[in-house]
């Protein structure tokens, strides 16, 4: 089969566990932008956290793609230009952030350079491996600069592409259905790591942001191959013609992959690469 692209998750698929991407997978993916095929990052990341890795694979050079927010919103590396862009309406996000301040839960949202917290102070999760500073790391990992907002559905006055929640694995597992009861059918809501819950807009995924632009492209469905290891992974797998899981992904990717490579610590991506490539 043909392969003009390739979607690759960022966390727990194109970095290892120490946040990086190894040589071998950095070569891989150079070399095949070098034969003409798209590179394309998926995320649910802001779009400035995902510029790092643009630039490491040089996707600027190649004419990639970064969808970021879980598909809310699609950027041509190249050019900076938003190819398509949903985001979650003022009046939705401010009935979710009030609908929040009745859980032991961290909302955190981003405007431009910022990401806006209640409390800079209140920012730690209990992950098995320990205690772990969340808003720190998801500050450090957007590029935002962080201020401090007591009432953020009061100042809210602005559409979000998504609306972060982080919590204690074990509460938010307790309580994430009633965190997402009263917008059933109105937003779209789930995990996307143990420690974070997220709403986007209704009918948001990586896999709609991609079929609303590659079609432009020249691309289609089934001339791609995409890599992914968690839930919100699972529509750019489905999507695409071959959708392969990362060994260390979760059982409901792996069930629903074409393929299962090896793991995000020992270049997975390279390795299917060369199979397919």
């Amino acid at each position: 089969m043909t392969i003009k692209a390739i979607i690759l998750d960022i966390d727990g698929t194109l970095l290892n566990d120490e946040k990086e991407i190894t040589a071998k997978t950095k070569q891989a993916l150079i070399d095949a932008q070098k034969q003409g095929i798209k590179v394309i990052l998926a995320s649910g990341r802001p779009t400035t956290g995902m510029k790092k890795h643009v630039e490491e694979l040089q996707m600027d050079k190649y004419e990639g793609f970064i969808v970021s927010f879980n598909g809310a919103c699609v950027v041509d590396c190249k050019t900076d230009e938003i190819l398509f862009n949903q985001a979650i309406s003022v009046e939705d996000s401010k009935a979710i952030l009030e609908h929040l301040k009745q859980f032991d839960v961290k909302p955190m949202i981003d405007k431009e350079d910022y990401l806006y917290v209640n409390d800079v102070f209140d920012n730690i999760v209990t992950l098995p491996t320990g205690e772990f500073n969340i808003i720190e790391y998801e500050s450090r990992g957007g590029n935002f600069k962080l201020c401090e907002i007591d009432d953020l559905a009061a100042f809210v006055d602005f559409s979000l592409n998504k609306i972060l929640i982080a919590g204690d694995p074990e509460y938010l597992q307790e309580n994430h259905q009633k965190i997402k009861e009263p917008f059933e059918g109105q937003l779209n809501a789930m995990f996307t790591a143990p420690v974070y819950f997220e709403f986007t807009d209704k009918g948001i995924d990586k896999a709609k942001a991609l079929d609303s632009v590659l079609p432009d492209f020249g691309i289609q469905a089934h001339e791609i191959i995409s890599f992914g290891d968690g839930h919100n992974d699972q529509s750019i797998i489905e999507y695409a013609g071959v959708g392969v899981a990362m060994e260390n992904a979760v059982d409901a990717l792996k069930a629903a992959a074409d393929e299962i490579t090896l793991s995000n610590n020992n270049d997975g991506i390279a390795v299917m690469l060369e199979k397919y490539l």
